[in-house]
């Protein structure tokens, strides 16, 4: 049975999205100003870690000037355009949420990169694109909302190249049932989390074989650790963030994910995997 995904829609939503942003980004300077990829770092980094764990992502896949980039889940485009400004690629994102991808071009403009990037409204499952289109497909935190992890991972082999890497940075299961609401969910019925054994299993039995599988469970505490001590100052942060685009139940949200990871009920894995 196909899995409905009405529920991760509604989840992903993004109503008035596009106005919230406009609203927000005006603390930084007029409309017609010019932003960075680094100004709005904190706003469309939806993944633990935000930047740095993209940046060190990229390195193990070995990102090159050359290379064709698809990030999968793409979000509000975040992660594309830092790669498009920082490893000089092309990259084409693909996201479920149409809020998310009309935010996601609207940014792409704001910071002149539209030449570099371009998305698209459509589901991970099913990409209209021809085999061994792309040789990078990225997937940061979005295994999780997937029932099917075969038919996600072996789309993601289809699509790549031979020789083409898969850079992956997810959530998996750990102890116990995680709490909720998550950022990724607001009830189990639209979590799919797998342990970290069985997701490179997943991953492996689609014909990709891993050169990288490493725990980023310390360094993900350490930064929720530090996101907690930052809510409990009060301390505000002085540029727009998730919660812009997620909003007014992102802070329960952030911090069951933080609780969740000191707990152990979740942790987080990077991999890189190449096609044969």
């Amino acid at each position: 049975m196909s899995q409905d995904f009405s529920s991760i829609r509604d989840h992903y939503s993004a109503k008035g999205l596009l106005d919230r942003i406009r609203a927000a980004l005006a603390t930084l300077g007029p409309e017609h100003q010019a932003l960075t990829p680094r100004q709005l770092g904190a706003m469309d980094q939806f993944h633990t870690r935000g930047h740095a764990a993209t940046a060190e992502l990229a390195e193990l896949a070995g990102i090159e000037p050359r290379h064709r980039v698809l990030d999968l889940g793409c979000g509000i485009g975040g992660p594309a355009r830092m790669l498009a400004e920082s490893r000089g690629c092309r990259v084409t994102g693909v996201d479920l949420s149409e809020g998310f991808i009309e935010a996601a071009r609207y940014l792409s403009l704001r910071t002149g990169q539209e030449q570099r990037v371009e998305f698209h409204c459509a589901s991970a499952l099913a990409l209209s694109v021809p085999d061994a289109s792309f040789d990078v497909v990225l997937l940061q935190h979005v295994a999780m909302n997937i029932a099917d992890r075969e038919r996600l991972y072996r789309e993601v082999r289809r699509v790549l190249a031979p020789g083409g890497r898969f850079a992956t940075y997810d959530v998996v299961r750990g102890e116990g049932e995680p709490h909720y609401p998550a950022p990724w969910a607001h009830d189990p019925q639209d979590s799919f989390l797998l342990d970290a054994g069985a997701t490179r299993q997943a991953i492996e039995a689609c014909g990709l074989r891993a050169l990288t599988w490493r725990d980023d469970t310390p360094a993900a505490r350490d930064w929720a650790a530090q996101l907690k001590a930052a809510a409990a100052a009060s301390s505000r942060p002085s540029t727009p963030g998730l919660g812009v685009v997620m909003g007014p139940d992102f802070p329960v949200m952030a911090g069951n994910h933080a609780r969740n990871l000191l707990e152990g009920r979740v942790g987080v894995w990077m991999g890189v995997f190449e096609a044969g």
